[in-house]
């Protein structure tokens, strides 16, 4: 299984898309108040262009099986980044794809020297939550800021260290 991790590009758009919205659709996450709603969901490549902006996509033999991203979030924290848009295809679940993704995108956050990662999800979303909390992330009894995904009800968080 030869797992590649790339930055996103515009070529990676519309199957990327099609991704989150299978997931979204799989866990009942296919209605507003989701990244099911944003209106950026299928040019993602422009999004993640932007300053301080990142989004790695992950590959299984050359298919395009997922991603995740960081974004600054604005909150009552300094330097505080959101992880965005983490989906997988079934096929990359159990593969190890999830973890690596994880890794990779957390030392991007470091390297851009945020000081905190914030995530939202849904209940039903037990997989994500698991790989969440198995690097660091402690729940939240209430959101950061606004992220305008009103619908999600998990929060967590990450303090993020500088790597010696």
């Amino acid at each position: 299984m030869p797992l590649e991790l790339r930055t996103l590009s515009p070529d990676d758009d519309a199957g990327l898309a099609q991704i989150i919205r299978e997931a979204l659709t799989e866990f009942g996450a296919n209605r507003p108040g989701f990244a099911w709603a944003d209106p950026e969901l299928d040019q993602l490549s422009k999004v993640y262009s932007r300053p301080d902006h990142h989004y790695l996509v992950a590959l299984l033999d050359g298919e395009l099986v997922g991603g995740a991203g960081i974004a600054p979030f604005a909150c009552h924290l300094p330097r505080v980044c959101e992880l965005q848009k983490m989906y997988l295809s079934p096929r990359a679940r159990g593969q190890g794809v999830g973890q690596a993704l994880m890794e990779a995108i957390l030392a991007e956050a470091v390297k851009r020297q945020y000081q905190h990662c914030y995530l939202e999800t849904f209940g039903p979303m037990t997989g994500a939550q698991k790989l969440y909390q198995a690097h660091g992330f402690l729940p939240l009894s209430a959101p950061w800021g606004e992220s305008g995904h009103t619908a999600c009800d998990r929060w967590f968080s990450k303090t993020l260290e500088a790597r010696k």
